[in-house]
């Protein structure tokens, strides 16, 4: 079953505020290889481990009906508060046991969520619920990061990277398929026609603020939070500190740019 690290409602809470919506450049990606496959118009898309709901709102703008689903109660109440579109609705379900009827669904998608999933059980939920032709778009962001501001980027992200290295200490073991790249994820997808893309970079409009509360949302520092609350609040406040002096500047509300570097598994059926 899928590893479950997103439980509390404090934790939900956080992620919904800090954790960003799919890149451009990833949206873009998806929605080519969708039009290429013609899975559009599509009349069911679900979007797997959906958290609070993120990237299920950028597929809602694009779809007649879009599901998220979440195995976090708290998440998908996350999900359900936030102002979206009425194409969307969000279930509460564990991703090896979706609630779809067999070859009902168009597109699954899945952002930054399939590494906790039991993989080979997934796998064959996602292959039990697409039609035939339905396509899959699995993605993650990668711990390859970076800030940029005016003249001082090398410094900002040698800084942010300081504190994130730290924070990765305290990963699930899981973190490995995203290290990987999802190569194995890849390699698990029971579709011939698929391909894997690991060079989608996205610029993400961010604040001093939510590039912290980002960290904050990040599993590794909630576990290093339950170990050593007081290292873990000292670690953030004083990568903040530090990041506002190296930009010179005192407002946590100060835009940066935050690039990533995404990977993208897509297939088939």
């Amino acid at each position: 079953m899928a590893t479950q690290m997103f439980e509390g409602k404090g934790h939900a809470a956080v992620y919904q505020k800090y954790r960003f919506a799919p890149g451009k450049e990833l949206q873009q990606t998806i929605l080519t290889y969708l039009q290429e496959k013609r899975a559009n118009p599509a009349e069911l898309v679900v979007d797997v481990g959906c958290g609070s709901g993120q990237g299920t709102r950028f597929l809602g703008e694009h779809f007649k009906k879009v599901v998220g689903t979440d195995i976090s109660e708290a998440q998908i109440q996350e999900a359900r508060d936030a102002p979206s579109l009425p194409s969307i609705s969000y279930l509460m379900c564990p991703a090896e046991e979706l609630p779809f009827k067999d070859a009902s669904v168009d597109i699954l998608t899945s952002f930054t969520a399939a590494h906790w999933f039991d993989i080979e059980k997934f796998m064959r939920e996602a292959n039990r619920v697409l039609k035939p032709g339905g396509c899959v778009a699995i993605s993650t962001y990668t711990v390859d990061m970076s800030l940029r501001y005016g003249n001082c980027s090398e410094k900002l992200t040698k800084a942010f990277r300081e504190c994130w290295d730290l924070i990765l200490k305290y990963s699930h073991d899981r973190l490995k398929f995203v290290l990987n790249d999802y190569k194995e994820i890849f390699e698990a997808l029971p579709f011939p026609d698929k391909k894997r893309i690991t060079d989608i970079f996205d610029n993400i409009p961010m604040t001093v603020g939510s590039v912290v509360g980002y960290m904050e949302s990040a599993s590794s520092y909630q576990v290093f939070m339950k170990k050593d609350p007081e290292a873990a609040k000292s670690l953030l406040q004083d990568t903040e500190k530090r990041m506002l002096e190296i930009m010179g500047v005192s407002s946590r509300e100060t835009p940066v740019e935050f690039w990533v570097r995404h990977v993208c598994v897509l297939g088939c059926k």
